[in-house]
């Protein structure tokens, strides 16, 4: 896990001037990589390379980034984990199939990944080396023969890769921070991207904040040549394809795992139990976080049956109420027999890293789940240099409870003829969920937001509708960002379709969510306290038997992830899982009406609204104003404007 930055094209920079932007763009990204640093420079090509190092293999210098291949052709600059790497060394050295090949034999030079890889690009291509390599990575690799360099990406998305042309030089890294840093770097704000932050509560791949730079799409890899720079300029080429997530889901539809239900049990166990092994494998202390739930829980569980000494797992608590899952997850540590370390975060603490936010993220980013992510990530950081993680478990087997609401509810209000839900819809939107409240419905289980969600859900036309108003935000974020047209997305514009609405909805899912929000959320809060994140379930074996299983494996009698659970009771007493989901979140609401009420009039305030020229100040203090008075929980819509306005302010 590292982070890295380069560029193509030197302008009329002097050598001096090269090597000291290189650097700058390194130190900016410093939080990736703290262990060691490195700048590699073609001149003739006028390409650079800089390198942030987190040792995790191969502590010693053998490691060093940016890294050349034995040949002398390769460099790269690389960022992440080849979790199968000693079985592709043993193929390099021959010393897999019935008779020896010696043809690629390597001169290894130390034991890290990063070698490994370079090694396998030198032997096979980089296509080909694709699409033998387990892990999670983004990187640079410059071709010194074809004089051409490879920007690649993991197939899940789990690390991040920026790229773009600013002022004729491709600048392109880990992080946008280190674009900064270059003096190229022009920064005009994309008003679209603003927009779907606003829907989204992130910007969606392959889009960012500033015009010109695209981020580069999970399971693809970008081709581009030196020598043809002015051309590129006009028009950068479309990424390739290596891996597809929805060609995966696609091909698991029509071809479904047939066994028992047992027998998919043990094949998942199996499945998951080497993710886990191979993704233990470091040289420098390793544990994992812990939740309770059902997906850091299996994790954990896996590991655990594959140590001969106590894992160490982590987890943060929070004293109120419908916020703490800490107590579950010490009860799971004490049955698995864990090393647990714990945590309880004051809400004064968790407020305090509102303010560090706009450093952490390189764009506007308002999951309110990034508060606590942060405060475990630096946590367990104290303790050690890399965690495992359960992300993933959601999209993959069927978690999120708007996959129960969409199945449960379009078929009941879809019998409603169109024109009688909108009425029903105005109707229920008349009243105030307040009123609703002090008219007794609290009750009887049903509060008033719960009534304006219900509004919401008739008024929308179709099945397809349903799952983006369940996504969505704002629901017209043009009407709050100036000149704010939102673009095609996954979400907007599905590539994939598929005919059960809840695995297309999983499929969205995973080509959007997962990789724009959830592991972006990991990524920035883990790599700012410099601690390596691992994702088990996100092995693409894992993902493509997945994706194989029918429905019901997967959501069963009204709950989701059915087969995950099974696995993981064979571990876990289901009674120490089976409770309502809780989600991993903060109670911004109640904090923007109390102790974080002035930080956000500050910055919601109506003339400096105008006066910055990104948002129509109407809807946006409207949403406030009933926020405070408690007449409406806009806690979400609000936070997606605050984020913006914070990382606003930290611009200049």
């Amino acid at each position: 896990m590292c982070g890295f930055a380069g560029f193509i094209g030197f302008s009329n920079f002097s050598k001096d001037k090269v090597e000291s932007i290189a650097s700058d763009m390194g130190d900016a990204i410093f939080h990736r990589g703290p262990d060691d640093f490195g700048i590699w420079r073609d001149d003739s090509a006028e390409v650079v390379l800089t390198h942030r190092r987190l040792s995790i293999l191969d502590l010693s210098m053998a490691g060093h980034q940016p890294m050349i291949s034995p040949s002398g052709r390769f460099v790269i600059a690389y960022n992440g984990e080849i979790y199968n790497h000693n079985d592709l060394r043993a193929k390099l050295n021959g010393l897999i199939g019935k008779e020896k090949d010696t043809r690629h034999k390597v001169n290894w030079k130390g034991s890290s990944d990063t070698e490994t890889l370079l090694a396998l690009i030198e032997a096979d291509g980089v296509a080909a080396a694709l699409e033998q390599v387990v892990g999670m990575f983004a990187f640079a690799l410059w071709d010194r023969k074809e004089k051409s360099l490879y920007l690649v990406r993991d197939r899940m998305g789990e690390k991040p890769l920026y790229y773009g042309w600013q002022k004729g030089i491709l600048l392109f890294g880990s992080e946008l921070k280190a674009f900064k840093a270059h003096p190229a770097f022009d920064g005009e704000m994309d008003r679209g991207s603003i927009a779907l932050q606003l829907r989204h509560n992130c910007i969606p791949a392959p889009y960012s904040i500033y015009k010109g730079i695209k981020k580069l799409l999970p399971g693809a890899f970008l081709k581009l040549s030196a020598g043809n720079v002015g051309a590129l300029e006009r028009e950068l080429p479309e990424p390739q394809r290596y891996w597809s997530f929805a060609a995966v889901a696609e091909r698991g539809v029509e071809s479904r795992f047939v066994g028992s239900e047992s027998s998919a049990i043990s094949e998942l166990d199996r499945l998951l139990s080497r993710s886990v092994l191979e993704q233990m494998v470091a040289d420098v202390p390793l544990g994992a976080f812990l939740s309770g739930g059902v997906d850091s829980s299996a994790v954990v569980a896996l590991m655990q049956k594959q140590s001969s000494v106590p894992v160490k797992t982590f987890s943060i608590g929070f004293n109120e109420s419908g916020y703490d899952e800490a107590i579950y997850a010490k009860e799971v540590a004490s049955h698995l027999g864990t090393e647990h370390t714990e945590l309880y975060v004051t809400a004064q603490q968790a407020m305090d890293v509102i303010h560090r936010l706009p450093q952490l993220y390189d764009e506007p980013f308002s999951d309110s789940s990034q508060i606590p992510t942060f405060l475990v990530a630096e946590m367990t950081r104290q303790n050690v240099k890399v965690s495992l993680s359960g992300d993933g478990g959601d999209e993959l087997f069927g978690g999120y409870n708007r996959y129960f609401k969409t199945h449960q509810w379009w078929d009941k209000i879809n019998v409603i003829p169109k024109s009688v839900r909108m009425l029903l819809s105005k109707g229920l939107l008349s009243i105030s969920p307040g009123v609703w409240d002090r008219a007794g419905f609290v009750a009887a289980g049903v509060s008033g937001n719960n009534i304006s969600k219900l509004a919401g859900v008739l008024s929308v036309p179709d099945g397809a509708s349903l799952y983006r108003h369940f996504t969505t935000h704002w629901d017209d974020p043009a009407a709050v960002v100036i000149d704010g047209q939102e673009r095609r997305t996954e979400v907007s514009d599905p590539s994939i379709e598929l005919n059960a609405r809840v695995e297309q909805m999983m499929a969205l899912d995973t080509l959007t969510y997962l990789p724009d929000d959830i592991l972006t959320k990991v990524d920035r809060a883990a790599m700012g306290v410099s601690l390596e994140t691992r994702i088990p379930l996100l092995d693409h074996r894992v993902v493509e038997f997945a994706w194989k299983l029918p429905l019901s494996m997967k959501i069963c009698h009204g709950q989701g992830k059915w087969i995950l659970r099974q696995l993981l009771y064979q571990y876990v007493p289901k009674e120490l899982i089976e409770r309502p989901k809780m989600g991993f979140g903060v109670p911004i609401d109640s904090w923007l009406r109390g102790p974080l009420r002035d930080w956000a009039e500050n910055l919601l305030d109506e003339s400096r609204l105008r006066q910055e020229g990104y948002f129509y100040p109407q809807p946006i203090r409207k949403k406030w104003e009933e926020h405070i008075l408690g007449r409406r929980n806009w806690q979400y819509h609000l936070w997606d404007v605050l984020m913006f306005q914070a990382w606003l302010e930290v611009q200049s």
